[in-house]
């Protein structure tokens, strides 16, 4: 389920937040493979974030579509 705070921001909010995720999971990434990374799950949680925020976006754009018509 896509939380509120995703539901009520707008297209450039979530497009911001995308990057700060994407941001924080290639920062993950460095310590994983550099071995400082003890919360391995912090990666999945980030992946799933973009992922939510992403089908958000393309939902709107599917409903803008289809009330467009």
């Amino acid at each position: 389920m896509i939380s509120t705070e995703y539901k009520d921001a707008s297209e450039e909010e979530l497009q911001e937040k995308i990057g700060d995720l994407s941001k924080e999971l290639f920062e993950l990434r460095m310590q994983k493979s550099t071995g400082q990374l003890g919360q391995t799950h912090l990666i999945k949680e980030a992946k799933k974030g973009i992922a939510r925020i992403k089908t958000l976006i393309a939902a709107r754009k599917l409903e803008e579509g289809v009330i467009k018509k």
